[in-house]
């Protein structure tokens, strides 16, 4: 069985649908991609998007659209995003197979490419979903 780039929580799905209405315009939904920085090397990063680009991988669930940069993707296969909300903070969380540490304050993460054969050995096989 086939599965996409990553997941969506259905409280990820209702924040991110949230934050699209909020936003209003022409907004579609969000992209994430990773970038460099933070004490770990890494970091997630979300952004309206308004015109999706043609090379991003689309994940829909329960109405919303998270869009994926097509340089996150081998770092992000295998990921689940949700939202929580703690009595500290609120935001989105990855439990990302991918992930090998996290800086102490939980801002940066590091991140090493999926492993592409081990993925091919378990038969699974990787569907793009545009």
């Amino acid at each position: 069985m086939g599965f996409a780039v990553m997941s969506l929580s259905d409280a990820a799905a209702q924040r991110v649908n949230a934050i699209v209405e909020n936003a209003g315009g022409d907004t579609k939904g969000i992209r994430l991609s990773i970038k460099k920085g933070g004490c770990a090397g890494m970091e997630y990063a979300v952004d309206l998007v308004t015109e999706p680009k043609a090379k991003d991988d689309l994940i829909e669930h329960a109405g919303a659209r998270v869009w994926v940069a097509p340089e996150a993707v081998l770092y992000l296969l295998g990921t689940r995003m949700d939202f929580e909300v703690t009595k500290m903070r609120s935001g989105f969380t990855f439990n990302n197979p991918n992930q090998t540490s996290a800086c102490g304050c939980g801002e940066s993460v590091e991140l090493k490419p999926a492993d592409l054969a081990a993925l091919a050995a378990k038969g699974d096989a990787i569907v793009r979903v545009s």
